[in-house]
This record gives structure tokens, C-alpha cells and sequence, in this order.
């Protein structure tokens, strides 16, 4: 059995933001990563200015992601549509730029990678690997993402109609970076909503978060998205340019967090909490986890991961209902109308509404960011 101090499961930006704070504060931490090759995730790319604040204070520069500028949201209702701006740009940008970005960073500060290396359980500090190996580290950071781990699997209640994920691809075109322009958009329907914005490649992901209910009444994805398109026009317009499979990842437990944990095992993005995804602050949890773990772990080592994420679970309550309030509007027609004559009446209701579902970056904003190498 091989000790490694610190490992972190998962080499994408949760688990590099850990990384990275870690060598900063002198720690070498090893990265365990079960894709050989940096993949494009389930995820809008979404960059708040908050999130692009914590990247810069870990080394990774706007400039360098050369992501699309988004300055506006704009909501999109088979009654209408209503745009407003953001309190501050913003940028899209594709999770291969992104994840290859921040493990470059990872690697100039000589975080160690291991690739390839897929892990099937974790018993107390020891993780079962898919080819029968085994590793311990007495300081164990969880940043697998959406899909758990045996032995450390999230304790979010089965809803009775989960949410279900859906991606799609949409091809660079002149024509989507007309209808897109620098704009977020969030297109409502019953059950549910979608959300794209450009990449830097003038691709977009088109991201869903849908009631299973409307799937099974569907009958299967293509179906579901040709109802869709029916009911919100402007959606169909942008579906157009799909290109690809649709992906799919079942019963997203948006609103969770983890409120403890044990001695030596910190969890970090999707691990730590999972906030409605039309708030768009999801990298922002992955950066604000990784850093805090860090900061916490060099403050007491692996006995201070229980205070820990206490500590970022009450950080992440406040965001999360409100962002899960504005999800429940966003499902209903009636809210969605509600929403959506607000943000005509009054524009800066949505700078309001981003600002308060930003999640705190403890390093960044009590002015104790970790050091530069």
C-alpha cells in the first residue's frame, strides 16, 4: 500500500484549486485523475467575476482563458423575454480550457498527477483503485464531482421527482452569436429550465435541469427537447445548431451540502454543496472549497476537516436557499412571469439576485490569500 500526504480525488477545478492553494502554503499535494486526457464536463463554463477573482488569486488569469465576455442575463419565456445586466463581466468558457488551465498552473507549483488511476471506494484513508491497488494518505480532499464515491456518498434525500441533467452540444455558428451575443441566457419552461452562453470557440453548452416526470412523459431525450422547442421558440432557434449526443447525469441533488465529515477527509465542489445551476455559481463553490480546505489543512492539518466543513456549509446555506427560491420560480409559469415582469419593471433586480447568490471565497475576501510561490 502506497501513503501519499496530501491526495485529492479528481484533477478538475475544485480539486487544482485545493492543489494549488496547497503548494502556495508549502504542501505537495498528488492529484489521482481517472481521465488520461482532460475531457469537456456536464457544465455551462459559466465565470462569475467573483469566480474570476479567485482564479487570478490563484495564478490563473482571465487572459489566459480567453473566454467569451458575458455583461448581461437574459430570460427567455414562451410569453417573452427580458434582459438585464450583470454587475460585473463575466465570461463563458469551456471546462477542457478551463481544467487545462488550472492544471498547468497545478503543475508549475509542482502538484504531483497521476492519470488514468480510476478509484472504486474509499474505507476510512485508504482508496480502492479500479486495478485492485490501494492507496492511503492521512489527508484525503474529495473532488469527484457529481458522482459519488463508494464509502463517502453524499446523504442527499431522494426526491420523489429528481432532477435529471441534460447537456448538448451547440456548434460555433454566425448565426447563435447573433441570437447569443454577450448575454447568459436562462430559458424557462414547466419543470425546469436551460441555460448557454458563447465559449471562447463561439460553441456553447446548452445545460438543463429538468423534473424526471417531463422526461418519462416525453420518452426519451430527443423527444423531450423537440417539446421544448415547441413550447419556448426561441429555444428551438438555438437547437438548431445542436451537434452531438445528449448527455445525461441523473438525480442532481441541487441544495445539498455536506454539514460534517471525518477527521483527514475534506470535501470540496459538488462534494461540499450543489447549488441550483441557473445561479451559475458552481465553479464558484469549486474554487471557494478547494482554497478553504487548503487554508484550513495547513492551519491544523487532517483533524481540522470537521470544523472545515462546518464552517463552508454555513458559508453555502444563505446562497444555496436562495438560489433554490429562485429555481422554484423559475419552474412555475406563474413564477417564471413573476421573474420575468420584474426584470422588465426593474433591471437591476438581477445584479441583486447574481450578488446574492455568489458563494464567500474566504482567502479572497478577508484579504488572506495565499502566498505566491
Amino acid at each position: 500500500m502506497r501513503v501519499v500526504a496530501p491526495l485529492i480525488v479528481g484533477g478538475a477545478p475544485a480539486g487544482c484549486a485545493a492543489a494549488i492553494a496547497l503548494a502556495r502554503l508549502g504542501h505537495r499535494a498528488t492529484i489521482i485523475e481517472r481521465d488520461r486526457e482532460t475531457g469537456d464536463a456536464i457544465c455551462g463554463g459559466f465565470l462569475s467575476w467573483r469566480t474570476l477573482d479567485a482564479l487570478a488569486a490563484l495564478g490563473v488569469a482571465s487572459e489566459q482563458l480567453r473566454g467569451a465576455p458575458v455583461s448581461s442575463v437574459r430570460l427567455v419565456a414562451a410569453h417573452g423575454s427580458g434582459e438585464a445586466p450583470l454587475p460585473r463581466p463575466a465570461i463563458g468558457v469551456s471546462r477542457r480550457t478551463l481544467d487545462t488551465a488550472m492544471q498547468r498552473v497545478a503543475a508549475r507549483a509542482g502538484v504531483g498527477f497521476e492519470r488514468g488511476v480510476a478509484v472504486r471506494a474509499i474505507e476510512g484513508q485508504t482508496l480502492r483503485l479500479a486495478d485492485g491497488g490501494t492507496v492511503a494518505a492521512p489527508a484525503i480532499f474529495l473532488a469527484n464531482g457529481k458522482h459519488d464515491l463508494r464509502g463517502a456518498a453524499r446523504d442527499a434525500a431522494r426526491r420523489a421527482d429528481p432532477t435529471l441533467g441534460l447537456r448538448v452540444r451547440l456548434a460555433p455558428h454566425p448565426a447563435l452569436a447573433r441570437m447569443v451575443g454577450h448575454a447568459i441566457e436562462l430559458h424557462l419552461f414547466a419543470g425546469g429550465y436551460a441555460g448557454l452562453m458563447l465559449h471562447e470557440d463561439g460553441s456553447a453548452n446548452l445545460c438543463m435541469a429538468i423534473r424526471r416526470s417531463r422526461l418519462r412523459a416525453a420518452g426519451d431525450p430527443a423527444a423531450l427537447l423537440a417539446a421544448l422547442a415547441r413550447e419556448v421558440p426561441p429555444l428551438a432557434d438555438r437547437l438548431a445548431h445542436a451537434r452531438g449526443p445528449i448527455d445525461a447525469i441523473a438525480n442532481v441533488p441541487y441544495g445539498w451540502r455536506a454539514t460534517g465529515t471525518q477527521a483527514g477527509r475534506f470535501r470540496l465542489g459538488d462534494q461540499a454543496a450543489v447549488i441550483p445551476s441557473l445561479a451559475g455559481e458552481g465553479l464558484g463553490i469549486a474554487m471557494a472549497s478547494g482554497t478553504a480546505a487548503a487554508a484550513a489543512y495547513d492551519r491544523g492539518g487532517p483533524g481540522a476537516a470537521p470544523a472545515c466543513q462546518a464552517a463552508f456549509a454555513r458559508d453555502a446555506a444563505i446562497p444555496l436557499r436562495r438560489a433554490a427560491l429562485l429555481r422554484d420560480l423559475a419552474q412555475h409559469p406563474l413564477g417564471a412571469r413573476m421573474m420575468l415582469g420584474l426584470m422588465r419593471l426593474a433591471p437591476g433586480a438581477a445584479g441583486i439576485a447574481g450578488r446574492l447568490t455568489r458563494i464567500k471565497h474566504r482567502p479572497v475576501d478577508d484579504g488572506t490569500r495565499t502566498q505566491h510561490i
